[in-house]
């Protein structure tokens, strides 16, 4: 399997490349969409009314990948789990439209007859991310006021995994 690339290649906000057509049927992205990585985007009770909500909101406009939002979403609800099992809401509150794309160039000898880069060329799609504004909350809990400071310890772990600094509110 090949490595991931730096996310510096990815973290800026730029124009999604679509294809654009004055036919909507025939307006797309190239290559198709590969899968997203997460798997829930609700854990815990969502049923249950919660009287604290505590929010991880972006510090930085940016791309975030698709495995930085699991991996963020597995610490964070491991933690509650362990901790209150069942008396919590988690919820993620972003997805990862934005498709991410690469165009692989050989290195070393003779490559030069095996690829030919482009300028701005559209390349493979590798994975998908998700357009994050300045402000925007990322992660939502739900619990009671006795429950708080689990809470923001979750949402400290889950802050340590996305590639922007983050800060933590309660509403």
């Amino acid at each position: 399997m090949a490595r991931l690339r730096k996310n510096s290649a990815y973290q800026n906000l730029e124009r999604p490349y679509t294809r654009i057509s004055k036919y909507s049927k025939q307006n797309y992205v190239r290559g198709g969409r590969p899968q997203v990585k997460i798997i829930k985007f609700d854990m815990g009770n969502p049923q249950k009314k919660f009287d604290t909500k505590y929010l991880l909101l972006s510090q930085k406009s940016m791309n975030i990948r698709h495995n930085a939002l699991e991996s963020a979403r597995m610490s964070s609800n491991r933690l509650l789990e362990k901790k209150i099992p069942g008396d919590y809401h988690l919820r993620i509150r972003v997805y990862p439209h934005h498709v991410l794309r690469e165009n692989p160039l050989a290195s070393g000898a003779g490559a030069d007859r095996m690829s030919t880069g482009m300028k701005l060329s559209y390349g493979k799609s590798i994975g998908t991310a998700a357009r994050v504004m300045e402000g925007q909350p990322l992660v939502e809990v739900n619990v009671n006021k006795l429950n708080s400071k689990i809470a923001r310890e979750s949402l400290s772990r889950a802050a340590k995994k996305f590639p922007c600094s983050c800060k933590i509110v309660a509403k």
